[in-house]
């Protein structure tokens, strides 16, 4: 029986995806340099402040880590205080998991204020205990650090917790590391039949009647 549940944000909550699918080429941009590569792909696996080492060492940009970050979320901000939505079934379902005594926690890649900010906009905030970014942790979702914290902080047994991902790496990882997994489908994720047989579960959306039967 599920006790505990870890969502991701982006792509997963929110219908957000479409914000950082070019963000790493438009923010180069905006220095003046042409990327490369697909930086989308190379930034995937990345937090903010490892995506700004990577354009200071690749792209010999000199402005500091702080910058680099500050510059990205003031592209950003705006777009998340003003248009960004829950997905489907978000807070019907958030709604359901509380009443039922499930204790849940957000671990996303966004920076922290952006999340608060949009949580409380969209009227969802008081149903996550506690929000993990990976700036805070110190890692970024190739290592499953940020779903132990989040696990710790619930205080449930692993076996009785899911992770809620939209990105195959990030639900990889998850399950890699023993957790069950509900993978979200979101249109930005290319990998959708693989997403769908790593996970212990799959949905379109979160009116999925499998969702009261974890």
């Amino acid at each position: 029986m599920l006790k505990g549940a870890i969502f991701d944000l982006d792509g997963t909550l929110l219908d957000s995806m479409f914000i950082w699918d070019t963000i790493g080429e438009d923010y180069l941009r905006t220095l003046g340099k042409e990327p490369h590569e697909n930086l989308k792909e190379t930034f995937m696996m990345l937090t903010l402040e490892e995506a700004a080492e990577y354009y200071r060492e690749h792209y010999g940009v000199t402005l500091s880590v702080k910058e680099i970050v500050d510059g990205v979320n003031a592209m950003v901000e705006d777009i998340y205080r003003t248009k960004v939505m829950s997905k489907s079934g978000v807070t019907d379902y958030l709604r359901w998991l509380k009443e039922n005594g499930v204790k849940m926690c957000i671990a996303t890649v966004t920076d922290r204020y952006l999340v608060e900010e949009t949580l409380e906009r969209l009227g969802i905030r008081h149903y996550f205990f506690e929000i993990f970014t990976c700036a805070e942790v110190g890692f970024g979702k190739d290592k499953p650090i940020i779903y132990r914290k989040a696990l710790e902080h619930l205080g449930t047994a692993k076996e009785e917790t899911c992770v809620f991902e939209d990105s195959l790496f990030a639900l990889k990882t998850a399950k890699a590391d023993g957790f069950h997994t509900v993978g979200v489908y979101d249109r930005h994720e290319n990998r959708q039949d693989e997403l769908k047989n790593l996970a212990d579960y799959y949905i379109w959306d979160f009116a999925d009647p499998i969702l009261k039967n974890i």
